[in-house]
């Protein structure tokens, strides 16, 4: 008789989980936390602005949104994790251009994903501008300057920068016909150090390490990649009518390609209005990021264009592995 006993309460335990479960997949989506894969580490430029988001976005969706941080390969190995992450809508990418242009463009043969096919763009959130610094008391006062003198001592003008930066300056080096010395830095502290000494003539690194020293009065900027409205006195590049694309940096919104129709129709307008949220423009404003949505369609056309463009300029340089 005990065991009689003990096999109905089995039997109406499995069918509880089973009924349990049936439930759950059939309330709408979400219906359970949603874990955002960071291009970064936790303290990084992308991490924070991926963070606050993050929390806005799980008001929107009335599920916690949780940020996962997946440092390293300069944003592609988030990218690769996301990519193959399940197609169900709970997890999301948090990329980088880093991570899904530069590192693909430049090792094609080494990025274990399609940076365009293997991802859904669900809305582009934010720029993340980078400057050319020099001293305050530097002969360039514009860029003008900085490019007449590198014609007349063509490799004597250092520029330190780090990272995926590398493309923007070579770009500017290919336009405009001077030779530019880049000497890359583990870390925009230790390139405004070495300007600050003297050491370089210049910087080409995030406007939320530079500013600053703006304000110091130690360091000025001559040239932007993507306008800033608070700094009006800079100009960008295409302001000043160069052609060549410099590839802004930015961080947007992706998920693995083949997500429900369902989970898109929800995620889509959600990030649209997170993006849009005045309060979190303004919290990433005073941090150097330039809040810019961009649609999906948008959002892929800016992805797949800078993904060929930067895939041509590697080849032109000779870098591409």
């Amino acid at each position: 008789m005990k065991r009689l006993t003990s096999f109905f309460v089995l039997v109406l335990f499995i069918m509880t989980l089973s009924i349990g479960a049936s439930l759950a997949h059939a309330q709408p989506y979400p219906n359970r936390p949603i874990q955002l894969v960071i291009a970064g580490a936790p303290g990084d430029g992308i991490d924070i602005a991926a963070r606050a988001a993050a929390d806005e976005l799980g008001k929107i969706l009335k599920v916690p949104v949780i940020p996962l941080n997946k440092p390293g390969g300069a944003g592609t190995v988030a990218a690769d994790f996301a990519a193959k992450s399940p197609k169900d809508g709970y997890t999301l990418h948090y990329g980088s251009s880093q991570g899904l242009i530069i590192g693909p463009a430049l090792r094609p043969k080494e990025t274990p994903f399609d940076p365009i096919h293997d991802f859904e763009p669900l809305g582009m959130h934010v720029f993340f501008p980078i400057v050319i610094s020099v001293q305050a008391d530097a002969p360039w006062k514009k860029f003008s300057d900085v490019i007449d003198y590198a014609k007349k001592n063509p490799g004597s003008f250092r520029c330190g920068t780090v990272g995926g930066i590398h493309l923007q300056l070579e770009t500017i080096k290919f336009a405009t016909g001077v030779d530019i010395a880049q000497l890359p830095f583990k870390g925009g502290s230790q390139a405004i150090t070495a300007l600050l000494g003297g050491h370089i003539e210049s910087t080409f690194l995030a406007v939320s390490i530079s500013h600053p020293h703006y304000e110091s009065g130690k360091l000025r900027g001559v040239l932007l990649d993507t306008s800033v409205p608070s700094l009006p006195n800079i100009p960008t590049w295409a302001q000043l009518g160069y052609k060549q694309n410099l590839h802004p940096s930015w961080f947007g919104f992706l998920a693995p390609a083949g997500i429900p129709e369902e989970a898109k129709k929800i995620l889509i307008p959600a990030v649209e209005k997170t993006v849009k949220n005045p309060e979190l423009s303004a919290k990433l404003q005073k941090l150097w990021f330039v809040p810019n949505y961009l649609s999906p369609s948008e959002f892929q056309r800016l992805h797949r264009t800078n993904y060929e463009d930067a895939m041509v300029q590697f080849k032109r340089l000779g870098a591409r592995q």
